[in-house]
């Protein structure tokens, strides 16, 4: 049997937590696919498929639901969905699950997991979570992937699965979920500190909404953004500021605890 997991990761925790995963499952091989960066893939190919992402305002990315949407529909083809998040998960995993029942996968299991937080507010107001997932959430974690690995031993077998009904704790079940637009307006204005920028174009690079043109410094088009804050965080010369936060609370990729716990 051959799956493939279709991740968006912005600061990396959940690349990493994707490679962790697919390092598990033994009855399964799985091919990883970045949706940002790596050529469609062609999902008939695959007898189960996951999607990953992360937690942007009590959803998924406006990236992941684009990406879904230009897939083809299937019948019953057996997916799992997973993603990352700093404070709070809110409606993440429903929002997902929707969004991959609504082109005919049957989703069979699904899970949230604890990371560090990647939104520099929130870092700069000491809520980094630095030290996530603590040992109850890495333990959750572990059940999930055996879980999974139990259900992937049944698809093998010919075994009928049952769809799974995605189940919510009870305060994200009650948090609201913010539109689309709500991270970039939280956002706000981006600027640029020509003394520090040295036109490298890691920024330009690193927004995965073609949002970003070097014209010898950084040009931002605010139509196109949607305030994930990867241009922040990737910038190694921290010259990119807004009127909330600068030059403080960068995550540009895992830190060393989490590189060391889902290693």
């Amino acid at each position: 049997m051959k799956g493939i997991i279709c991740y968006y990761s912005g600061s990396g925790n959940t690349k990493l937590a994707c490679q962790y995963i697919a390092k598990k499952i033994k009855s399964v091989e799985f091919d990883l696919c970045n949706i940002v960066k790596d050529d469609k893939p062609d999902l008939n190919e695959y007898d189960v498929v996951g999607f990953a992402t992360w937690t942007d305002f009590m959803g998924a990315p406006q990236l992941f639901h684009s990406f879904i949407e230009k897939i083809e529909l299937k019948t019953d083809k057996p997916a799992f969905i997973f993603n990352t998040y700093g404070a709070m998960s809110g409606k993440t995993l429903r929002d997902m699950e929707n969004t991959v029942k609504s082109k005919g996968f049957n989703v069979i299991c699904g899970h949230s997991l604890h990371t560090p937080e990647n939104y520099p507010p929130s870092i700069t107001r000491g809520m980094g979570f630095r030290n996530s997932p603590n040992k109850r959430s890495l333990k959750k974690f572990d059940a999930f992937i055996t879980e999974l690995e139990n259900t992937l031993i049944d698809l093998k077998q010919n075994k009928t699965l049952q769809q799974t009904k995605i189940k919510l704790s009870l305060l994200n079940s009650i948090l609201p979920k913010s539109p689309r637009t709500k991270a970039r307006e939280d956002m706000g204005e981006k600027f640029i500190d020509e003394t520090l920028c040295n036109e490298c174009g890691i920024c330009e690079e690193s927004c995965p909404y073609g949002a970003i043109e070097l014209n010898s410094k950084p040009v931002f088009d605010m139509d196109r953004c949607y305030g994930c804050w990867a241009c922040y965080n990737h910038c190694p010369q921290k010259a990119i500021y807004t009127k909330k936060v600068r030059g403080k609370g960068h995550y540009p990729k895992p830190n060393e605890q989490l590189l060391k716990k889902l290693n």
